[in-house]
């Protein structure tokens, strides 16, 4: 390859295994007009749906349909400007002080409006909605009209990790990309390739239970040492040599109260694997499933501090 040859952004191996094969789908006609991508968090499934948006937005492709990166849609596409391609998410509120926790139905209405009109290049119309799932009842009903109403040369793809909070009758509307956790070796080579040393990669690796994209945001937010942290306090809770109130008010003070439960949790189940006693593996299980019941308690108005010492408490007397 020339210098000057435009390269596609790097996927990850199976990222690419999912993109080049709905690349081929596109090229042969056989891409339906709606995709469902889906398939855990942190897995790149944006960034597929991003690049074949450029894919089709290209208006010279090099070769096997590559986007060129020169001509003018793929100009637009990296300025993030492409009259024909929209990328729906959450907005901010009428004051712009945050943003919306779903995706309401007057953008979807300002979707479908766009879907109708005819393409500025003359070629596709591709709008990608990130995270599916949060999209509103009234939006929802919305996006069911358009995906009842295709337009050829338009292209809707929806993105998430929990396609099961889709309506069942949106879900039949679209074909599904599935993006699958990796083999563990093909994991660990790339987490080294991301510049992880193999033993922290590894011990990323098993915590977030063979999901390379999750291990790799927690070895580069501090989700790995935290998971450590999380597991010194048990520990010392076990031992009596912390007390739940002290614990509980530390995990709660901060804004990664949830990330701390849901390392808990996952603790406490690691923990369940390794036994044999039947008593200790249901109190486990138990303490798991009031972990993650507890977290989601977080989302409400419940003082934090005081559900989560109930929990500690819990955790602390099972083993005393």
């Amino acid at each position: 390859m020339s210098a000057t040859q435009p390269t596609e952004p790097a996927l990850a191996p199976w990222q690419r295994r999912v993109h080049d094969h709905a690349a081929a789908a596109l090229d042969a006609g056989r891409l339906g007009h709606a995709q469902l991508f889906c398939g855990p968090a942190h897995m790149g499934k944006h960034a597929v749906a991003l690049q074949l948006a450029r894919r089709l937005m290209c208006t010279r492709s090099v070769a096997g349909g590559a986007p060129c990166g020169r001509c003018r849609g793929c100009e637009l596409m990296a300025a993030g400007t492409h009259p024909d391609f929209m990328d729906i998410s959450f907005v901010p509120t009428r004051d712009g002080t945050k943003l919306r926790t779903e995706i309401v139905i007057e953008q979807i209405r300002a979707l479908s409006e766009q879907l109708t009109l005819t393409p500025q290049f003359g070629g596709a119309q591709v709008a990608i909605i990130d995270p599916a799932d949060m999209i509103n009842h009234a939006a929802s009903n919305a996006l069911l009209k358009t995906l009842e109403e295709p337009v050829p040369g338009r292209h809707l793809w929806l993105v998430t990790a929990r396609p099961e909070k889709l309506s069942a009758t949106i879900r039949s509307r679209c074909q599904r990309l599935e993006f699958r956790l990796p083999p563990r070796d093909e994991a660990t080579v790339w987490l080294q390739a991301q510049g992880h040393a193999g033993k922290a990669a590894d011990e990323a690796l098993d915590a977030a239970r063979g999901h390379p994209g999750l291990a790799d945001a927690w070895l580069r937010d501090g989700g790995i040492a935290l998971r450590r942290e999380v597991a010194a306090d048990l520990g010392r809770l076990a031992r009596g040599e912390l007390g739940a109130v002290e614990a509980a008010q530390r995990w709660t003070a901060g804004d990664d109260a949830a990330m701390r439960l849901r390392h808990a949790a996952d603790l406490a189940l690691a923990e369940a694997a390794s036994l044999t006693t039947p008593v200790r593996m249901r109190k486990l299980a138990a303490w798991f499933d009031a972990a993650n019941r507890t977290r989601e308690l977080l989302q409400t108005t419940v003082r934090a501090d005081l559900a989560v010492t109930e929990l500690l408490l819990a955790w602390a007397q099972d083993r005393a």
